[in-house]
């Protein structure tokens, strides 16, 4: 498996991290090598609420617009201001230090586990 196991993930190529009921959220390495070097992120500021897969950001590369689909419903607690400033983190840390926003969740939909995931996109 090429995705760490200790996250969940959507179809739409988000990953998610849940500690209590706070989510760390942001684009698969995968998602990351499919949009190509990213120039620029688009999230939404803090206090605004997401909705279970509305959009909610942007996330621009030298070869597309990609669109951030909120995995849960909830209310932005942080964002990085890290990839607002230096947006190829995203590529360079998919899952690390270029994580994008931080919600507190009001209810959690079932999530796909590392595995099926990889099923997913064929990395597995």
């Amino acid at each position: 498996m090429s995705n760490p196991t200790n996250l969940n993930y959507t179809k739409e190529h988000e990953w998610v991290s849940i500690d209590g009921d706070v989510a760390t959220i942001g684009i698969t390495k995968y998602a990351a090598e499919k949009l190509g070097d990213v120039v620029f992120v688009d999230l939404p500021k803090v206090g605004s609420q997401t909705t279970y897969m509305k959009i909610c950001g942007e996330i621009e590369s030298t070869k597309s617009v990609g669109e951030l689909y909120a995995p849960l419903d909830g209310e932005v607690v942080e964002v990085n201001t890290i990839v607002m400033g230096a947006p190829e983190t995203v590529n360079s840390d998919p899952f690390g230090a270029g994580w994008l926003i931080k919600v507190r969740f009001t209810s959690l939909p079932e999530l796909l586990s590392a595995a099926d995931y990889d099923a997913l996109t064929g990395e597995g």
